[in-house]
């Protein structure tokens, strides 16, 4: 008898090549500040548990309504990962199997609207998502979209906007939810205008769930019809997504979901999100929420005092949207450099950006990742400093070197979670 099976060679045997972009992105990982607002460092239970032998699993159906048997254990793992998340937020129904935050919205269309259906979300240049309705997205081409967007005197969400496109349109939906948003969403004033025109309110809180959770913002729950969020970003968790909503949407929205959009869930995810949920239970959690919007005020602040123009002029939450025009560089030259200096965020448009998407006049950063490595106030100053010293001079390779070497030092120092490194 054969035993190969026994004596299976590691990953760094059988795929060396992959092997070492994996090191290398771990040491990346563990050496750089991350600023991507959309990022996060996981733990190492949610790591374990994201490349467990689950994902052999085929699991088509719900906790014991499947489609295939030899589901002993994936039935208590996805109801785990369900009752967590409820008592967290404290919801009527969750669905812990969208793939994603993109798919997680669709099924939220598909739960409560036709094709053809008038719907509203906030435009992508103004801070929203692709996937509240921009023409580019399938929301867009299949529904009929209205767009809101921002006062122009503060940059805010323009509430009589949305209320009087609202009365005009009579939408079927209304998107509540942002992407590149610095302040604090008014969900009870939302909710106001959807009941006035009868629309079902979705909050899409894929950036700021773990806020949520830890009390560091509002919550949509007992407003928003439904809810839907990303699992990772401020939630630490793998890369999934939920959906969370009222009793009686719970039917249309696992419809939705499957077999509407997707066949069978990816179970080591759902077993992620079920430890993620148990560690955002924990009292540590609430004061890593909060210290993210510590320590991205400080941030903004910092910034602000060394002449960077802020959009809204600040932060409520874990992001920082800054417009470059008056430093003379653009957003994507501005990032290119940054990442050179060990400094990692994305290229972003700010209101009314006069340039291209690929090439804006923004820069878009966040707190979450540095938070998790336990970084606060005093960490804040120094990434400051060194942010301004590189977008002074973008091309200077020899100061980039000189921060990216003195960002690796700091990072010695706050050991990146999850990383072995």
């Amino acid at each position: 008898m054969s035993n190969r099976h026994f004596h299976e060679p590691p990953l760094a045997e059988k795929d060396p090549e992959i092997a070492r972009l994996i090191e290398a992105e771990e040491i990346r990982e563990a050496e750089t500040m991350r600023l991507i607002a959309s990022e996060n460092y996981v733990s190492r239970a949610v790591l374990e548990a994201t490349g467990s032998v689950l994902t052999n699993k085929y699991s088509e159906g719900y906790p014991r309504k499947r489609y295939y048997e030899g589901q002993q254990q994936i039935d208590p793992i996805e109801e785990l990962a369900i009752s967590r998340v409820k008592a967290l937020f404290g919801v009527d129904h969750v669905n812990v199997q969208p793939y994603s935050g993109s798919p997680a919205n669709l099924a939220a269309y598909v739960a409560v609207c036709n094709a053809g259906d008038t719907i509203m979300g906030l435009r992508l240049a103004s801070g929203g998502h692709l996937t509240h309705g921009h023409t580019v997205s399938v929301t867009g081409k299949f529904f009929k979209s209205v767009q809101y967007g921002l006062r122009p005197t503060d940059h805010r969400i323009d509430m009589d906007e949305v209320r009087r496109l609202a009365l005009e349109h009579r939408p079927k939906l209304i998107f509540c939810g942002t992407t590149a948003y610095p302040r604090t969403l008014d969900f009870a004033a939302f909710g106001e205008i959807a009941k006035e025109v009868s629309a079902v309110l979705v909050a899409d809180i894929a950036h700021i769930s773990g806020l949520v959770v830890g009390g560091a913002h509002p919550s949509p729950v007992g407003i928003a019809d439904i809810i839907t969020t990303t699992t990772h970003k401020t939630f630490r968790g793998p890369r999934g997504a939920m959906i969370m909503c009222k009793a009686e949407l719970a039917a249309a929205v696992d419809k939705a979901v499957f077999p509407g959009l997707q066949g069978g869930p990816h179970n080591h995810t759902t077993a992620a999100i079920a430890v993620a949920a148990k560690e955002a239970s924990e009292p540590s959690f609430r004061e890593y929420a909060h210290q993210v919007v510590a320590n991205a005020k400080a941030l903004a602040e910092e910034l602000s005092e060394r002449g960077f123009h802020l959009v809204t002029g600040g932060t409520d939450n874990h992001l920082i949207l800054i417009d470059l025009t008056n430093k003379n560089v653009t957003g994507k030259v501005a990032a290119k450099a940054l990442d050179r200096a060990g400094i990692v965020a994305n290229y972003n448009a700010v209101p009314n950006d006069p340039r291209k998407p690929f090439d804006p006049s923004g820069l878009r950063i966040g707190t979450p990742a540095v938070t998790s490595r336990g970084m606060k106030v005093p960490e804040m100053k120094r990434l400051a400093a060194w942010i301004d010293e590189v977008v002074r001079a973008p091309e200077d390779e020899a100061l980039q070197k000189r921060v990216a070497n003195e960002v690796k030092e700091l990072c010695k120092g706050f050991p990146a979670p999850g990383i072995r490194v």
